[in-house]
């Protein structure tokens, strides 16, 4: 008979601890952009993002690839971060190179570029991309437009420690 008093009262004391407070109301969610977010850059270049290796981003030189495929022309553009070069009616915007130290795996080349485009009967230009485009690997961020294509070709830059090849066992 005790165990029978003793269940009721020991779930009836257990339901009111439960109730002694009121949980704490959630946070609400931040909607606001933190200000580095905001802005004409969609992404830092990597240099800013810590330490920098090798030759300094101002000083790197990007070649971007550019296919028209209306009239099948392609060029090649040689640009710094920062150059903005127009051809017709697209722009192209480099922000950063980079490529990958000589003792690392897998090489990689890339570069952040801004691509934008007037579209007939406009006078404005329309960003139709922002990112990173890497050399090996062009399927990891394509450009999507039915008349330009974009890709790159190289980032001339070098590391401490890269030395030109040695000169060769003929030459005298």
């Amino acid at each position: 008979m005790h165990r029978a008093i003793l269940a009721p009262a020991v779930l009836g004391a257990l339901a009111l601890a439960g109730c002694s407070e009121d949980p704490p109301a959630p946070k609400p969610l931040e909607t606001e952009v933190p200000d580095e977010l905001r802005g004409e850059r969609a992404a830092p270049p990597i240099g800013q993002l810590g330490a920098q290796e090798g030759t300094p981003m101002e000083e790197r030189v990007a070649t971007i690839g550019l296919l028209n495929k209306r009239n099948n022309l392609t060029q090649d553009l040689e640009m710094k971060p920062g150059d903005a070069r127009r051809s017709g009616d697209v722009v192209i915007r480099l922000e950063a190179c980079e490529r990958t130290a000589p003792y690392e795996m897998p090489q990689e080349t890339g570069a952040f570029v801004q691509v934008s485009v007037r579209d007939r009967g406009s006078d404005d230009f329309r960003r139709i991309f922002s990112g990173w485009l890497f050399k090996n690997s062009p399927s990891l961020n394509v450009v999507e437009h039915p008349i330009y294509d974009v890709w790159v070709k190289d980032c001339a830059m070098s590391f401490p420690g890269e030395e030109a090849s040695p000169p060769s066992a003929n030459s005298e």
